[in-house]
């Protein structure tokens, strides 16, 4: 079987109404674990975005029409496709993004529930009969919005892209997709392949890589309805203001500070190694790591030395040429700027027990102790695999301190009995709780978003899709025209 792409057959073009080179140049793809070109992506300019734009509102109304058996059978055969070609998604996930393969393989398996959710929704009732009047029917249908912007990140690249992509493209809409240019293979230009090979008509969707310029192009867009953006909330702030000002929608899933509660009847063992996956799998790069672990003081001992045991047993090197558990950050700006809070924090008093050190991408698991709400380990969201633990005195504390932020991502509670942990977890300003899971939990069936800095209150998911990609249309119907009295 034939790769879907090459470096070769990449070399520095987008995928917006054909494969045509763009007016921003074009930079190397570079693999974190190694420092090596992978490929030429191919980088957006403003003109490029606004063109796209354009062809993506020209061919929107007729894939809207197009009969829904054919928009899901576009969807399934992408499903098919993406695991036939599983491997090469996979290495480009490892390689791109310096994912484990555990992280990769699952992945796929995510992007392949989206998918199906997917080709599920073109088939579903989409409107309502609504109480007649004599000689008059009346009708509340749900219509595509037109041109759904999106704004995809680095650090889960294709389940991001594909997210908001799929399911716009299945109930009629047009699609922009302006991908993170580090991962611009497996977050967006696999992403076009794949939908072209799977039948989609040119010109419904778009892949753009590029910078801040090319970004403020798409939420400039006259033509684009909705931008749907997952990364910071710095960034979503900026993007919430400038659609604001143009009316525009969005569908903003942005960054968390996420609190991991451990209480005094927790299993220990078993909380430390949730513990130690929330916050370091993936390098803790994940909107949903924990990024403070408050823990009961009469357990904390313990739990610290387990956590700190842990994290001395990952295994840490390139996850293409290796067994390992951790792989690299993604590039050194992300380095300067976790190694900065990890060094703030013990010159604030924080107690290092393990970590702290690195090599070239390769940052070691750190656990930091005593870390206080004055600390940037407690106030930042780090984005790198560091546990900073926070001892509270009782359960009372532990949720003052869980809420003490204005992420509203998601959080976990650790306890031997559930019904505390609901009762606790009820109490949280989060849009998603678990009890005795970790923090890391995603789903394509479930209602998935946050609150506050975390998020606008929209969500992703089966049962949603239908709010974030359509809006409501009211019509009437008389039997004959008739004059109202005035």
């Amino acid at each position: 079987m034939s790769p879907l792409l090459t470096p070769e057959s990449l070399d520095g073009a987008l995928s917006t109404g054909g494969w045509v080179r763009p007016g921003g140049g074009a930079a190397p793809v570079v693999e974190p674990a190694t420092g090596c070109p992978l490929a030429r992506v191919g980088l957006a300019a403003p003109a490029d975005v606004r063109r796209a734009a354009a062809l993506a509102e020209a061919a929107q109304p007729r894939w809207a029409k197009t009969a829904h058996q054919e928009r899901i059978a576009v969807l399934r055969r992408a499903a098919e496709l993406l695991l036939a070609h599983r491997q090469e998604f996979v290495e480009w996930l490892i390689r791109e993004s310096g994912s484990i393969r555990a992280k990769a393989e699952h992945e796929i398996a995510s992007v392949h529930d989206e998918l199906l959710v997917a080709a599920g929704l073109p088939g579903q009732p989409y409107g309502h009969l609504m109480p007649p009047v004599p000689g008059r029917r009346s009708t509340a249908i749900r219509v595509p919005v037109g041109v759904v912007g999106v704004i995809s990140p680095w650090n889960v690249p294709l389940v991001l892209s594909m997210r908001a992509v799929a399911p716009a493209l299945a109930l009629g809409n047009a699609v922009v997709l302006k991908p993170d240019a580090r991962t611009a293979v497996c977050g967006g230009q696999l992403v076009a392949r794949l939908f072209e090979d799977a039948g989609l008509p040119e010109g419904v969707l778009h892949v753009l890589p590029g910078g801040a310029a090319a970004g403020e192009a798409l939420v400039d867009a006259r033509e684009v309805s909705l931008i749907a953006f997952t990364g910071s909330t710095r960034v979503g702030r900026a993007i919430g203001e400038r659609a604001g000002r143009a009316l525009k929608r969005t569908s903003l899933e942005l960054g968390g500070n996420n609190a991991l509660i451990v209480l005094a009847d927790a299993d220990i063992e078993a909380a430390a190694g949730i513990g130690a996956f929330s916050s370091f799998f993936h390098q803790g790069q994940i909107c949903m790591s924990a990024g403070r672990h408050i823990v009961v003081d009469s357990v904390a001992d313990a739990y610290v030395e387990r956590l700190t045991a842990l994290a001395d047993e990952l295994p840490v090197g390139d996850p293409w040429q290796e067994d390992v558990r951790i792989g690299p950050l993604i590039d050194a700006g992300q380095l300067k700027r976790v190694d900065g809070i990890v060094g703030e924090s013990v010159a604030a008093g924080a107690r290092l027990r393990t970590g702290g050190t690195y090599r070239e991408l390769f940052y070691r698991p750190t656990v930091l102790d005593g870390v206080t709400p004055e600390m940037p380990a407690f106030r930042e969201e780090i984005f790198g695999p560091v546990a900073p633990v926070v001892r509270v005195r009782d359960e009372g504390e532990a949720l003052a301190v869980a809420n003490r932020t204005e992420y509203g991502l998601v959080a976990s509670v650790l306890t031997g009995s559930p019904e505390r942990g609901e009762a606790l977890a009820g109490q949280l300003r989060v849009g998603m709780a678990h009890i005795n899971d970790p923090t890391i939990e995603d789903d394509a069936y479930v209602p998935f978003g946050g609150l506050g800095a975390s998020g606008n209150g929209s969500r992703h998911g089966a049962l949603n899709h239908w709010e974030e990609f359509t809006e409501w249309r009211w019509a009437t119907i008389r039997d004959r025209a008739a004059a109202p009295p005035f």
